[in-house]
């Protein structure tokens, strides 16, 4: 083979993205790690903001009649790899798209992940934000990158052609000369993909890198019929964001190392079955006890604890199952591990004793440590 060919070869080959290993700042964009669930409903109360697969946020903001379920879906493109997607589901509609009323999905990358396209000089990389989406609606509909530092976005608009149909988009942003990505565990940038949008997110251009405001949020968005269309869909996967100013071919990565990426913003151990162990340690006093855990990764900040939130569902073994009385909460907590503090105000621990933390006769006990951006 002459070097010509040689060199054609290779090239084509990083085309595909055969070569180029970590050049994927979307973390899960396969769809594939769901710790908190794989299904979630959402009531109309107005406005929520909650992480749905593990580094995917939802959020919908003052609508009145709106519900529907967020779902790990198989519903896939044909032939590309993917096993899984994100699929919103309408369920009650809106009775129309008021002027503050918005809905998006959105995905925070690590400023320090980022740091090197190096916006705010001269040299600043593009990036190019590629993605499957399938939707029942057709239409034109916005994405973009929000700036956290600099609180500066750029948007695009993207047109879903045939309804219920796999398509592929790829959207390219310039290089940022006049913006900022400190390089720190802060939240770098934020792609966003807007489903329906108010007319108070419309009415200033943001199709080339400006200061933030909520009128540039959604620029050039056209389509709403998912708000008002009860059992609308939209679906989301294999969503990659890469320097260059062409998309090559979806990394897909080993299960294993998605999770461990994920895991520095979140880790969650649910109970495994009645009495599952959680973790050992000692008890301090009748009604104090503590045990000890380490994180699989380091967090990107001192994590707080979520739990079932009912103080019932954890108890202290330390002769006897004893259960506790209040939540369990997090004690010399830092990013490597931290200590779980247990209480029980009947004083019927057994102080001096080594003891574990058990699920109390229920599967529904959980902890999860949430380090998110």
């Amino acid at each position: 083979m002459s070097k010509a060919a040689e060199l054609a070869a290779l090239i084509a080959n990083v085309n595909k993205g055969s070569s180029l290993a970590n050049k994927n700042f979307i973390i899960n964009g396969a769809m594939n790690v769901a710790q908190r669930g794989t299904s979630f409903s959402y009531a109309h109360d107005g406005t929520t903001s909650a992480f749905t697969l593990d580094r995917f946020k939802f959020i919908v903001s003052n609508t009145d009649e709106f519900d529907g379920t967020l779902t790990q879906a198989t519903d896939v493109p044909s032939g590309e790899g993917f096993v899984n997607s994100l699929k919103w589901t309408t369920g009650t509609a809106e009775s129309a798209v008021a002027s503050n009323e918005v809905m998006y999905i959105e995905h925070m990358v690590e400023a320090q992940n980022v740091a090197g396209l190096r916006y705010g000089t001269a040299d600043a990389k593009p990036v190019t934000l590629s993605f499957w989406v399938k939707s029942s609606i057709t239409g034109t509909f916005n994405s973009g990158i929000y700036q956290s530092d600099g609180s500066r976005i750029m948007t695009k608009t993207y047109t879903i052609s045939s309804a219920n149909t796999w398509e592929y988009k790829t959207l390219t942003f310039a290089g940022d000369t006049g913006g900022t990505i400190n390089d720190d565990n802060g939240e770098g940038l934020r792609p966003i993909w807007n489903i329906f949008v108010g007319s108070d997110y419309t009415s200033s251009d943001s199709t080339s890198w400006g200061s933030y405001s909520s009128a540039t949020w959604g620029y050039g968005h056209a389509q709403n019929a998912h708000a008002t269309t009860a059992g609308a869909t939209f679906l989301l996967t294999g969503v990659q964001l890469e320097v260059g100013e062409k998309a090559t071919e979806f990394e897909h990565e080993p299960f294993e190392t998605t999770l461990r990426k994920c895991q520095r913003y979140y880790i969650r151990r649910n109970a495994a079955g009645v009495y599952h162990y959680f973790g050992s340690g000692h008890v301090e006093a009748v009604n104090a006890g503590r045990i000890y855990t380490s994180f699989p990764v380091e967090m990107n900040h001192i994590p707080v604890l979520e739990t079932s939130g009912t103080a019932s569902d954890y108890a202290c073994y330390n002769s006897d199952v004893d259960a506790c009385t209040s939540v369990p909460n997090l004690t010399n907590a830092s990013t490597f591990e931290t200590g779980i503090q247990l209480a029980n105000s009947s004083n019927a621990f057994t102080a001096g004793r080594g003891c574990n933390l058990l699920a109390n006769n229920t599967t529904d006990a959980f902890l999860a440590f949430e380090s998110e951006l």
